[in-house]
């Protein structure tokens, strides 16, 4: 399922799985059906947690719950629409306490916060999950709902509030997309972003003229050191949620 993105899948049945509805049954003959779309689902997360999206295959999502792989296409028509499933059920999940806030600055941190610590519970999900065509079940909706009261009161037009959440949740995902990316460099090589710098510094002394890239060398060296890195993921968080909020701030507060 690598490179698969959200709303892939024929969008009439998904909508139907994704709400319980009869008409998602199958369209082909096949088994009595021994387990349900849910376990299907749990099975598929716990894959893709465990071992990343790549692992989410029809045969191993078909092991982990006993049947054969023929029969998963007997409870879902392929693997778009449970990927689509697959996202709606962790967004289900998020928690959805009450805005009791009177900063729409501090309500959308926590709205950021929450989607990255979900980024991190699932890295899979910065693979898949497609801001233009999101699964419409019960867990995007309940989510969306909520997100969008943290923009209570800011005075944005509907077209603006979308606009606005979209932005900041555009953000959200790059970051984590990014950390992701870092994270798994670092399992791939077995070596720290540190490790990484210092094994190569020697080299880079060496190649990287301060006459000829004056600012590179100047600004690349302050920020590694302020980071002990090239990049870091919390100082990135920090600096781009920061901005990502003050430019909200121009069109709410203006």
């Amino acid at each position: 399922m690598s490179g698969a993105s959200t709303g892939g899948g024929e969008p009439s049945r998904t909508l139907a799985l994704l709400w319980g509805d009869p008409s998602a049954g199958p369209r082909r003959k096949g088994p009595g059906r021994s387990v349900s779309v849910e376990q299907l689902v749990t099975a598929a997360l716990a894959l893709a947690d465990e071992h990343g999206l790549a692992a989410v295959t029809t045969r191993a999502v078909a092991e982990r719950v006993g049947i054969s792989a023929m029969s998963v296409y007997t409870y879902v028509p392929g693997k778009p629409e449970l990927l689509d499933l697959m996202v709606d059920a962790v967004h289900l999940t998020m928690p959805r306490p009450a805005w009791r806030s009177r900063s729409w600055r501090t309500r959308l941190t926590r709205v950021a916060e929450s989607n990255r610590d979900l980024l991190r519970a699932h890295p899979w999900l910065t693979e898949v999950a497609a801001l233009s065509r999101p699964p419409l079940g019960p867990g995007v909706m309940a989510k969306y709902e909520h997100e969008l009261a943290a923009l209570d009161g800011t005075g944005l037009s509907d077209v603006d509030t979308d606009a606005a959440l979209t932005y900041l949740l555009g953000f959200v995902q790059a970051h984590g997309r990014a950390a992701h990316d870092a994270a798994r460099a670092t399992t791939d090589s077995a070596m720290s972003d540190a490790e990484w710098w210092a094994a190569n510094q020697p080299i880079l002394a060496r190649a990287l003229d301060p006459e000829t890239y004056p600012r590179a060398v100047r600004v690349g060296a302050a920020a590694g050191a302020a980071q002990g890195s090239a990049w870091s993921a919390d100082r990135s968080w920090r600096f781009g949620l920061a901005r990502t909020l003050d430019g909200l701030a121009a069109l709410i507060d203006g």
